[in-house]
């Protein structure tokens, strides 16, 4: 048997990072295993369902590096296949027409709320006579239908992370509405527990890997699967992504979106990285930091946490840095060089990008934070409260009038390294006051701040381009 799993976004909402673990756990698995991958676009809310979401899922799920192997199902079509099962359970007297109407469900339910008892539906309309039925249509009135569902039934399946499952059926809310309000001759349009049954049976699915928030479907879609007679998948849920709160991750939150994460200078090879150990553990062989093709070898439910996954931003901005400090300064700049043309910044040669780049790479633990460590060497710089007050030191601005006196007879692009040093050195001495005050004085001059990447290759590196003693000169 050939693993098939799958990935069913609604095209309502940009891909949340919820979304996107579920997608990269059975990306993980299938690849384990040998199995395939599927994404089936579940658009039948086509009040909310939008183009742009579909792009925006479909494009995160490639940035993330996550494939699939088949063209995507798109669930609107297979809207026949829906009504022909609903049909047949119509034929087997399996599911019925409900005729009660909104303010009579509210007021069942108003009356349920009164005794503290939980709300459900009342199967009121399980039973109709004919005579009964007549009497709702001649009043007009539009009919959902409703699957039946047993209360003394109990549901048991073995799900792959949580091991036995016992449900039961009473525990539901009454026969389940498997489609919406049409003429008593129609079927309106079919409702989700449905739809998932008949698109899963159809698309082969082998497996079913998702949130624990969709346990009690998975009780419902397992009656529905014994009653179109269909063979149920496996069913794996998978523990929820929490805030620090212990609640379930959400937009109140902030970012909760992958295309946000990436807009704010997350990496691919990070965000995979980071939902990988959102509620899976690797093998003590393996490190912290892994692609998700090395993770895919390992990856196993026994593994799968049952436990909700706490979000962490210190983790995540861990290994979001220890990959960018791993690249490679070409490929650095390929992220970076983006930015710095949004900034408007006319940039110098290639070699000189390469060579910024690869010094501020190592100070970065977003792509995004590029911007302004990069922003002195494009722009005038503008001195921070700390720049101030290390230009108002005793012997700062001194130091720094002796240092350019020094640098009379050197032109600035001809300094290398081991001179700047030297200088540096020659300079503080003669000017009676510490080498470490002469070169935060420097750091405050060339930069406007007292923090940044190594300050002789910074001094370097702008000398190639400008004038430093002009930037110097400002500061005194």
């Amino acid at each position: 048997m050939t693993v098939r799993v799958r990935l069913a976004p609604s095209p309502t909402g940009t891909l949340h990072i919820g979304t996107a673990r579920t997608a990269l756990f059975n990306w993980l698995y299938a690849t384990h295993v040998g199995g395939k991958f599927l994404l089936r676009i579940e658009d039948t809310d086509k009040e909310r369902s939008q183009d742009k979401y579909t792009t925006n899922i479909l494009e995160g799920l490639k940035w993330l590096g996550l494939s699939w192997d088949e063209p995507p199902v798109i669930q609107s079509e297979q809207i026949e296949d829906h009504r022909k099962a609903i049909q047949s359970l119509l034929d087997s007297g399996l599911a019925y027409r409900c005729y009660a109407t909104e303010a009579e469900l509210e007021e069942m339910r108003d009356s349920q709320k009164n005794k503290g008892k939980a709300p459900r539906y009342d199967n009121r309309h399980r039973d109709l006579t004919s005579i009964e039925e007549s009497k709702f249509i001649e009043e007009g009135r539009s009919a959902v239908i409703r699957f039946r569902i047993e209360d003394e039934e109990i549901i048991t399946w073995n799900d792959l992370v949580r091991g036995h499952m016992r449900w039961s059926a009473s525990d539901l809310g009454g026969d389940m509405v498997i489609a919406r309000r049409a003429s008593p001759q129609e079927i309106g349009p079919p409702l989700y527990n449905l739809v998932v049954v008949v698109d899963d049976s159809t698309m082969n699915i082998t497996h079913v890997i998702r949130g624990e928030d969709h346990i009690a479907n998975t009780a419902k879609q397992i009656l529905l699967y014994k009653a179109l007679q269909l063979k149920p998948p496996e069913f794996a849920h998978t523990p929820l992504i929490l805030n620090q709160e212990g609640r379930k991750l959400s937009k109140r939150d902030g970012v909760t979106s992958i295309s946000e994460f990436k807009a704010m200078g997350y990496t691919a090879e990070a965000m995979a990285n980071y939902m990988t150990l959102l509620g899976w553990s690797q093998p003590e062989s393996m490190q912290e930091r892994f692609s998700i093709e090395e993770a895919a070898e390992f990856f196993n439910f026994d593994r799968v946490n049952r436990a909700g996954a706490k979000f962490d931003w210190d983790k995540l901005n861990w290994l979001n840095s220890q990959v960018i400090h791993n690249w490679s300064p070409e490929k650095l700049l390929n992220s970076l060089k983006p930015l710095w043309i949004k900034e408007g910044w006319k940039l110098p040669n290639h070699e000189w990008c390469i060579s910024l780049a690869e010094l501020i790479g190592p100070s970065l633990t977003l792509i995004n934070d590029g911007i302004n460590q990069s922003r002195p060497f494009f722009e005038k710089p503008v001195l921070d409260n700390d720049g101030i007050n290390q230009l108002e030191l005793e012997g700062a601005k001194a130091g720094l009038k002796c240092l350019l006196e020094n640098l009379e007879r050197t032109p600035w692009d001809g300094i290398d390294q081991n001179q700047a040093k030297k200088i540096l050195t020659f300079t503080a001495e003669s000017a009676g006051i510490k080498k470490g005050l002469l070169m935060k004085s420097l750091r405050a001059a060339l930069l406007g701040r007292l923090n940044g990447p190594d300050l002789i290759s910074t001094w370097s590196l702008l000398a190639r381009i400008s004038e430093d003693s002009t930037r110097i000169l400002n500061s005194i």
